[in-house]
């Protein structure tokens, strides 16, 4: 993009308050938007979640500033050609904009997760490290971090370079010299594949034949399934966000569910007769985790979240809080453990995990047609009564016009069926007098 259409660009845009770095973008932005690369929100103003966004939207700005990262905002309610360009179908939708490429951003709308999206997007999809300090640097950046150690060829190099293709979105890529890594690491591969988490690092297991070019398509479906495996932490947070991306990794899901304020404390109910403290039983099952990570890794992928309607979507009955849930990710048959929450112990919950995994727990749901049919009875009918508690009045107003006007319509039908028949028996009296 030339110095005179950017210029021409910022000269169409206007800041939205004198401390905010969001630009508001018009018809404009489709001549001359170029190559820079954008971050935008496309928005409605009457929109509950887009005004949720906003602030959000401003801080992610301000991380951004400085960078080679423009962000800005459309209101597509007044500026239809921009969302019909972009096929906007929902508000507000996020997306990366570089030229004639667009991405969606379908995570958590949090400024952290916002702003890696973008850095992720704007940069190679792998980024290179000269030194071992570099390395550190990311590391402390970023929860989970995947890294190609040593020359860049052959089929495992061209494997990883795919995978950080399709991943670049969710995860960063990076990638190292051997040299750097052995006065540091004890490679136990060369070239290797590692990530990092958990302040740990665990390494790919490269088969012994690797460069052998009959077996590129294994080492395509290995390398992926050892990165999805691997994609997050030990005990992440579970959020409507991210959980589409924890049923990709086809292992079983356990949910610690608990209840969060919206201040982001652990909310506990001591009015309730044997009540167990949300914290502390967080705490017990991230023990029995970390205590068995080489027992359970390969299986299980632990989590935990605030969010008890999530969990009671899959569990399909309100759970009790705190509660422990497994869901199969491949059949989406979901166990409890039959003591209640007060009864578990480290080692009750290793029992019921090792039940689990030799199928001997009792299983419930799963993914048939009635279930699925139950399933959206029970949300719509929990958004109901979420309505309900929330707002009694807003709820009847809702729900009770519609019925109201339909009533009308009913009698006024079946009403003047009745005076048609009514004045039928009168015509046919008068005519046999």
């Amino acid at each position: 993009m030339d110095v005179v259409k950017l210029l021409a660009l910022l000269a169409g845009l206007t800041c939205l308050s004198s401390a905010s770095k969001v630009l508001e973008l018009s018809d404009r932005f489709l001549e001359l938007r170029g190559d820079t690369k954008w971050l935008v929100m496309f928005y409605a103003p009457w929109c509950g979640h887009c005004k949720k966004l906003e602030p959000i939207w401003n801080h992610v700005a301000h991380a951004l500033y400085g960078t080679d990262i423009r962000v800005g905002r459309v209101d597509c309610t007044r500026f239809t050609a921009v969302a019909s360009e972009f096929a906007i179908k929902g508000f507000p939708t996020i997306l990366y904009i570089q030229g004639d490429y667009r991405h969606t951003y379908r995570g958590d709308r949090v400024k952290d997760e916002i702003v890696g999206f973008g850095i992720r997007m704007s940069a190679p999809s792998i980024q290179p490290l000269s030194t071992h300090q570099d390395l550190r640097d990311a590391v402390g950046r970023t929860p989970v971090l995947f890294l190609y150690v040593g020359a860049e060829e052959g089929i495992l190099w061209e494997s990883y370079k795919s995978l950080a293709a399709e991943l670049r979105p969710l995860h960063f890529f990076y990638r190292i010299g051997a040299g750097c890594m052995e006065e540091h690491f004890a490679l136990e591969f060369n070239p290797a594949v590692m990530v990092f988490k958990d302040d740990q690092h665990f390494f790919f297991p490269v088969p012994d034949d690797v460069e052998t070019a009959e077996n590129q398509t294994l080492l395509n479906a290995s390398l992926a399934k050892w990165v999805n495996h691997e994609r997050f932490i030990l005990y992440p947070k579970i959020t409507h966000g991210n959980l589409p991306e924890l049923w990709k990794i086809k292992k079983f899901l356990v949910i610690t569910v608990v209840k969060e304020s919206k201040i982001g404390r652990i909310t506990t109910d001591e009015d309730v007769e044997d009540y167990v403290d949300g914290y502390k039983f967080k705490d017990m099952v991230e023990s029995v985790i970390v205590n068995n990570r080489e027992k359970y890794h390969k299986h299980f992928q632990f989590g935990w979240t605030g969010t008890p309607d999530l969990a009671n979507s899959i569990a399909m009955e309100r759970l009790p809080l705190p509660s422990l849930l497994v869901v199969n990710a491949s059949t989406l048959h979901h166990h409890m453990p039959e003591d209640p929450p007060q009864h578990l112990t480290p080692e009750a919950i290793q029992i019921f995990l090792d039940a689990v995994l030799a199928e001997s727990a009792p299983a419930y749901g799963g993914d048939s047609w009635p279930v699925r049919a139950f399933r959206m009875y029970y949300n719509a009918r929990s958004s109901l009564e979420d309505m309900w508690q929330g707002n009694p009045v807003l709820t009847a107003v809702l729900f009770g016009l519609p019925l109201g006007f339909l009533s009308l319509i009913c009698y006024s039908i079946w009403c003047s069926d009745i005076l048609d028949a009514d004045d039928d028996e009168e015509e046919h009296h008068e005519k046999k007098e």
